[in-house]
């Protein structure tokens, strides 16, 4: 979430608190890390948004998708498994014509797919991916952006069950960002406020 040439550790906001540096940047990411990034999601339907989100991030920036999150939700139907599965032809070229969301060919049959392969899980997809969380202190508690990997052994597990069930554009990466978005991990930095807030 931060360039190569931004600062790494927790930096105060418009109220003095510490927080993640990333978070200072916009009023969006303020109000995304104070309120949500980080903090325990549960839900088939709340987990599959967010990978779904997760997903369309790729090769983007996060301010661009959570700039455009209310339309995602719109055009997906508020991430309604079900509905998402029953999307047909038609339902993609709508999505394909929608300009107020990422219009990728291939995110969009992702997505739509991976609400397919959610239906056929043996379990509910929140039971699958927290299936997946990480025991508490099993990792250092990070000090700075630079401690934070892109992937760990459990997002790289994640990815590896999603995809033997059939899901798509849920690789390592994105597996790891949901897992921190979704509070399964917590990666709020040491001093940030929100540690353990």
């Amino acid at each position: 979430m931060s360039e190569p040439s931004a600062p790494k550790g927790p930096l105060p906001g418009p109220d003095g608190k510490l927080r993640c540096p990333w978070a200072v940047s916009t009023p969006d990411y303020l109000a995304y890390h104070d309120a949500e990034w980080g903090r325990s999601v549960h839900g088939d339907r709340e987990i599959f948004e967010r990978l779904c989100l997760e997903g369309f991030q790729s090769g983007l920036s996060w301010l661009t998708i959570l700039r455009k999150r209310e339309n995602f939700r719109k055009a997906f139907a508020s991430f309604e498994i079900t509905t998402v599965a029953g999307f047909g032809p038609a339902d993609e070229e709508r999505l394909l014509a929608d300009a107020g969301i990422v219009r990728n060919k291939a995110k969009i049959s992702a997505v739509i797919n991976n609400a397919r392969a959610a239906l056929e899980l043996p379990v509910g997809l929140s039971e699958l991916v927290w299936s997946h969380a990480e025991e508490a202190g099993s990792r250092p508690v990070p000090h700075s952006l630079q401690d934070l990997p892109a992937a760990t052994p459990a997002s790289k597990a994640l990815s590896k069950e999603l995809k033997k069930h059939g899901f798509r554009f849920t690789g390592p990466v994105t597996a790891y960002a949901t897992m921190q978005a979704c509070g399964i991990v917590n990666d709020h930095l040491a001093d940030c406020f929100r540690r353990d807030g």
